[in-house]
């Protein structure tokens, strides 16, 4: 995984500059499950109670309240620190 945009998704600074596809890949890499229904991408992990539901913007963007729920679920459960030291 990019260190740098798992880096660019937990500190929140850069909500509005995030590709989809960085998030995509960044919730795919940390194991979490895909499935594609229209524009919806949702996400599921097991362990983890919540869903991660996103969409890509026009420009190919997510959306920054969407990165903002990603970016809770991946610090409640302590997801980043699996990859961190990697």
């Amino acid at each position: 995984m990019e260190k740098k945009i798992l880096e660019k998704i937990i500190s929140g600074i850069s909500d509005k500059n995030i590709r989809f596809n960085e998030l995509r890949n960044t919730l795919t890499r940390l194991g979490f499950d895909e499935r594609i229904k229209g524009s919806h991408h949702i996400f599921t992990k097991s362990g983890v109670m919540e869903i991660v539901n996103i969409q890509p913007l026009k420009d190919g963007k997510a959306k920054p309240y969407q990165l903002k729920q990603a970016r809770n679920i991946i610090l409640k459960y302590k997801l980043h620190k699996e990859v961190w030291d990697v």
